[in-house]
């Protein structure tokens, strides 16, 4: 009965070894992929501070999977997938909205290396994507009434010193290139009330989308647009942050591209002064910051806008102009990680 137990335990023994040794060899493939991640819309969203006058970098990871330490120096190709963006455009969007498309980004607006290397020891490497959103000579600013994605994707070769990852999600990166600056973002619409001349209650949008215009400029979409209707080129509302102080708050510039009686006739409402004349409303803001109450590295920026104007729907109903006033405030808060050195990087966004 010693002799075997004393067989058995050497036999577990022999069989822990053989487990342990397993480990030392590949388990899996070495494959080469992207990190990038998508949301719902079948996207990777990067978010880039927008510099007309500059050049911002984005680095992508670039990683080799596998169950043991990468054995040998890579050159990994990357190249554009066209293709791709065109399939999740058709699929999203089908072939009647194609004012929603997704736009390709032009190669005015970024630089990127068609090789990046992974060394022998290392999991990860980092492409280097240099954006210029000023476009060419930064005169033809990326005009953000529509969407860009960057479709990257791994290329194959039987010659390459590497394989990539089969999996479409892991072997492309559809990135899809948000700029910002200090002022963009998801403003709450709850008490920006919007009334259609004759009627007594009024519309509201839960959210507005401010997008970059430049470094202290946004727009919105007039009244209830969104990024969903085919005419809002026509609609766009620009805020510039001033410097100016004025009655306990701060002045903003608001105009239109497309004012006019043939436009939007877009105009800031009317206000009785002190001494009983009529002149615009100014439009103001504030920002003001606290730290979290219960996680001290969080801080929280507070951005109120005060703007009151009118505007005239003409492309809804052809020949019947649609008179808007809009009243109220529109407010954003931005949370900032205080533990993260990158100023650009510590925005959460949603």
């Amino acid at each position: 009965m010693k002799k075997k137990y004393l067989l058995w335990i050497a036999m577990v023994a022999i069989g822990c070894m053989s487990c342990n040794n397993e480990w030392e060899d590949e388990q899996f493939t070495q494959l080469v992929s992207f990190k990038a991640t998508l949301n719902s819309d079948g996207v990777s969203p990067i978010y880039v501070r927008y510099q007309t006058d500059g050049v911002k970098r984005y680095d992508v990871p670039v990683l080799v999977s596998g169950s043991t330490v990468n054995s040998q120096d890579r050159t990994v190709h990357i190249g554009l997938d066209p293709d791709t963006l065109v399939s999740l455009n058709l699929e999203r969007f089908g072939t009647y909205r194609t004012e929603l498309y997704y736009k390709q980004l032009d190669p005015q607006y970024y630089t990127m290396p068609e090789t990046v290397k992974i060394p022998a020891g290392q999991r990860q490497t980092l492409l280097p994507i240099d954006f210029t959103l000023g476009g060419m000579d930064n005169a033809n600013p990326l005009n953000m009434v529509e969407q860009y994605v960057l479709p990257l994707t791994i290329k194959d070769d039987e010659s390459y010193d590497y394989e990539s990852n089969k999996h479409k999600h892991y072997r492309k990166a559809l990135l899809n290139v948000i700029p910002f600056n200090d002022y963009s973002g998801i403003y709450d619409g709850s008490k920006s009330l919007i009334y259609l001349e004759g009627q007594k209650d009024a519309f509201t949008v839960s959210k507005h989308k401010a997008y970059v215009y430049n470094d202290n400029t946004i727009f919105f979409y007039m009244g209830l647009r969104d990024a969903n209707y085919i005419d809002r080129k026509y609609y766009k509302l620009f805020v510039e942050f001033t410097d100016e102080y004025f009655e306990g708050k701060y002045k903003l510039k608001i105009w239109t591209d497309n004012g006019g009686a043939d436009g939007n006739n877009f105009a800031l409402v009317k206000e009785v002064d002190l001494v009983g004349e009529a002149r615009e409303k100014q439009p103001l803001y504030t920002i003001t910051e606290e730290m979290d109450a219960t996680k001290p590295y969080l801080k929280h920026v507070y951005y109120t806008l005060y703007i009151d104007y009118t505007f005239e729907d003409y492309t809804l109903s052809p020949g019947n102009r649609l008179k808007y006033t809009v009243n109220g405030t529109l407010s954003m808060q931005r949370d900032l990680n205080t533990l993260i050195p990158d100023m650009d990087q510590q925005i959460q966004w949603d």
